[in-house]
């Protein structure tokens, strides 16, 4: 693959989307954290992403982003490619009488409500997860007892190169917020299959859950959604209010009173003070309870 020339914008002139150079993340990041981005495109649609990615060297990190949560940039920045799917890839569709298509880059919340206007039960739970269907893919991102891949039926990938592809559950390994997804390909839309259900139904289990999520979590302060993943057998929350640290500050960063495993950032933050605040968990919840706590939050970028 040939090398993007002394001036990458000129490269990129043929793009029908938008690439803007040194983006600062904090704007796109749940946090509100980060430093900037190299590359920051805001494709049209799916084949504008293929474009972009055959401009790319082989060697550029590449990102792709929806909403911003689970995800930490660092405050040195990403020194590579960010693709921000949840513009250009937002098609969301019936594709058979209980099957949704829904590409990348559209919300999760978007899908239960679509699916309970579509009177079809089961996608109630993705209201819970505030993010996109590509990383609610990539994740098996969970809510309220449920998670994605119960109701994958096909997914369409995209490579490197720009190629698309299309696959089926089975040739995936799935398990609790993991998926065995190659890290050079990436999900371009997905086809999820739910059960009939009467509209006024799916609308009053979206609601009921969202008050629930409301009441136990820090809604409206920015976060990331749950940091840790829960160990078996257990709950990370629970053994990180077992330890005291509610409350628990590093700089701007604070565990949140509501809800023990998120993270919150009263404005003044840095991802610095996060990525402290969440290594001080680990360090602290292994030492009382011989628990290695895991992250569901990436971690991107380079430190100052």
């Amino acid at each position: 693959m040939r090398e993007l020339s002394m001036n990458p914008s000129h490269e990129f002139d043929r793009l029908r989307g938008h690439v803007r150079h040194d983006e600062p993340m904090a704007r796109h990041i749940s946090w509100k954290v980060g430093g900037p981005a190299r590359y920051f495109f805001e494709p049209l649609d799916e084949e504008d992403v293929a474009d972009f990615l055959r401009l790319l060297p082989a060697h550029t990190p590449i990102l792709w982003l929806g909403l911003g949560s689970n995800l930490l940039v660092r405050d040195g920045g990403f020194n590579g490619a960010v693709i921000a799917a949840h513009r250009g890839l937002n098609t969301l569709a019936l594709s058979s009488e209980n099957t949704i298509m829904a590409q990348a880059g559209v919300s999760c919340a978007r899908v239960a409500r679509f699916a309970g206007k579509n009177q079809m039960g089961g996608a109630e739970f993705f209201a819970g997860i505030p993010g996109t269907v590509g990383g609610a893919i990539a994740m098996n991102a969970g809510a309220f007892g449920s998670e994605t891949w119960q109701f994958v039926e096909s997914i369409r990938l995209i490579n490197r190169a720009g190629e698309i592809s299309e696959s089926e559950p089975a040739a995936f390994e799935v398990s609790y917020r993991a998926v065995s997804i190659s890290e050079d390909v990436w999900v371009a839309s997905a086809c999820f299959s739910f059960e009939p259900l009467s509209a006024p139904q799916g609308r009053h289990v979206i609601r009921s859950l969202l008050e629930t999520r409301g009441q136990s979590q820090p809604v409206g302060q920015p976060s990331a959604g749950s940091v840790f993943k829960n160990p078996p057998g257990d709950y990370a929350a629970r053994l990180i209010e077992r330890a005291g640290h509610k409350g628990k500050r590093i700089g701007g960063a604070r565990i949140s009173e509501h809800h023990a495993n998120f993270i919150v950032n009263d404005q003044s933050g840095t991802a610095k003070h996060i990525e402290d605040l969440i290594q001080f968990i680990q360090d602290d919840v292994e030492k009382r309870f011989d628990v290695k706590l895991e992250t569901e939050v990436r971690f991107v970028g380079e430190s100052i």
